[in-house]
């Protein structure tokens, strides 16, 4: 007789097991059983399928079947079941009984020892804290989802798993060299003593394929206003993972950063955020002058050489100065370290002046930051800014773009930092 295809015998199978559940789902409805819920069919399938397993794997370990002797009348039997309630995704919490050995050797792999989740609770807490969910707004969840009884310390433990994952990750090898590294703050409120403002800085580091990535995490003190011995641990901690050379380093208004760039990296360009600048020159002013406003603006940042741009500036002094005095203030303060990026080629300028490599970051940051409102500790805080970093789509459309954008640069780049460029082969 020829033998059966292995596929078709795998349908012939699953007809069989199908029809065996369709009886279940029967007789549990003529009984007014639930299929659901609690006391439901689902939750006492799992637990028998979990059980039989259970059941299988003890055979195995033993060598011989349940209520049959082993051979040789001699050797470890079975010892009775003792009780475990175990989390699974389907059926919330399930009631087993776990089979014993005499000789305590059983080490059951399906529901191993000291195991109380067969799911991925782990993962689905770690997602919720990172969406911005408190741990015992996580334990009302898995209640009000699984009927599953959660503590928030629990909830807590899980997500402290991440800690040890985000020290490596906040020590891993870095490239050797960055095109530009974009820093920005973003304030989350901590609760030390009491609830306050603390910045918490991200820098993204774009490499000279156009690629980004999110370099590292760092706490600031309460008030911001970090000193350049801070900013020098910083930059520190990126050149002792790896990096040798940075073009651009772009800021906002980081006080005590150029110092700290100019020991550390003396060959990096510091930069001002120009976007930034022009949404805090806006604040100054009625909305109702935004649009008359920010046309005067472009001609400042637009202009070909660093003396038509202060010739640019000193119409809009004379021209919003009066009404609003703050705002040649703030532009005088940072020249400095606005005019660099006008002394090169304009593909340069452009992803300088873009800053949707770190916007898109806060967005997610603050998105987080805000459902949580405010956070026991530091660290509370550092864990939920990495698992939204760590949520991050490399390939996203977001870098397709930028990548994209990046090509006509990295030719720029090529030119007016020969010097400075790796090999071709090792872009």
């Amino acid at each position: 007789m020829p033998k059966e295809p292995k596929k078709e015998r795998s349908s012939r199978a699953t007809a069989v097991e199908r029809a065996a559940v369709a009886q279940l789902v029967k007789a549990a409805r003529a009984r007014g059983e639930d299929i659901t819920g609690p006391d439901g069919l689902l939750k006492s399938i799992t637990a028998t399928v979990l059980e039989t397993a259970l059941e299988e794997e003890m055979t195995d370990h033993l060598g011989h079947a349940k209520h049959h002797a082993p051979e040789g009348g001699a050797g470890n039997i079975r010892n009775g079941t003792r009780a475990k309630t175990v989390l699974t995704d389907a059926a919330g919490e399930v009631d087993i009984e776990v089979p014993r050995d005499r000789a305590g050797t059983f080490e059951p792999v399906i529901v191993a020892k000291r195991q109380r989740r067969l799911t991925d609770v782990d993962a689905v807490a770690i997602s919720l804290y990172a969406k911005g969910l408190t741990t015992g707004e996580i334990s009302a969840h898995f209640a009000e989802v699984y009927g599953a009884s959660i503590s928030k310390d629990t909830v807590s433990r899980i997500t402290d798993k991440v800690v040890e994952e985000m020290q490596a990750w906040c020590a891993r090898p870095l490239l050797g060299i960055y095109a530009a590294v974009f820093i920005d703050a973003i304030y989350v409120k901590v609760r030390d003593g009491q609830v306050g403002n603390r910045p918490f800085y991200a820098a993204i580091g774009v490499d000279l394929a156009g690629h980004r990535d999110v370099l590292g995490l760092w706490a600031g003190t309460a008030g911001g206003g970090e000193s350049a011995k801070y900013w020098m641990g910083v930059l520190t901690d990126l050149k002792n993972r790896g990096v040798g050379d940075i073009f651009f380093v772009v800021c906002d208004g980081l006080k005590g950063l150029p110092d700290a760039v100019n020991s550390v990296f003396p060959l990096a360009i510091v930069q001002a955020c120009v976007i930034h600048l022009i949404r805090a020159t806006l604040r100054y002013a009625s909305r109702k002058y935004w649009d008359q406003l920010a046309r005067d603006l472009k001609a400042i940042y637009t202009a070909p050489t660093v003396e038509a741009a202060w010739a640019g500036f000193e119409e809009l002094e004379e021209k919003w100065g009066k009404p609003y005095p703050a705002i040649p203030k703030l532009w005088r303060a940072a020249w400095e370290e606005f005019t660099p990026f006008l002394a090169y080629d304009v593909e340069i300028r452009r992803v300088l002046f873009s800053t949707n490599a770190i916007e898109s970051l806060n967005s997610r940051y603050r998105r987080a930051v805000g459902a949580r409102g405010h956070f026991p500790t530091e660290q509370a805080a550092l864990k939920t800014l990495y698992l939204v970093t760590r949520g991050l789509d490399p390939k996203g459309t977001g870098q397709a773009r930028w990548a994209m954008r990046w090509k006509p640069a990295l030719n720029a780049f090529a030119i007016t930092f020969a010097d400075r460029m790796p090999a071709a082969e090792n872009l």
